[in-house]
């Protein structure tokens, strides 16, 4: 009976862990906090609508800001590392550089 109920205890905390964290990839700004599968919590508003892009080619870590030439088709995938920042001052201090487009 013991063993029962450990392993109905298990499977409980396994389906809370994994309810509480999701991944996501979106290209809009999310407005609530994210979990991710790294159980990393990351910060988010509608306010942060600076992109975070890793060059394909480069590998370099660039931000966009809107308004910018290339903002609107800047796609970011959080699971290739790339962000969502506040201000531009976050953004540079994680060592982005702006666009120069």
């Amino acid at each position: 009976m013991k063993k029962l109920i450990m392993i109905v205890g298990l499977f409980i905390l396994a389906g809370v862990l994994l309810a509480g964290c999701t991944e996501t990839s979106t290209n809009t700004a999310p407005n609530t906090e994210t979990k991710l599968n790294t159980e990393q919590t990351i910060k988010t508003s509608s306010d942060c609508n600076i992109k975070g892009n890793i060059s394909q080619n480069t590998g370099e870590k660039i931000y966009h800001v809107p308004g910018q030439q290339y903002y609107n088709a800047t796609q970011i995938d959080a699971s290739a590392g790339e962000k969502w920042f506040c201000t531009e001052g976050e953004a540079r201090s994680a060592g982005w550089r702006k666009s120069k487009l």
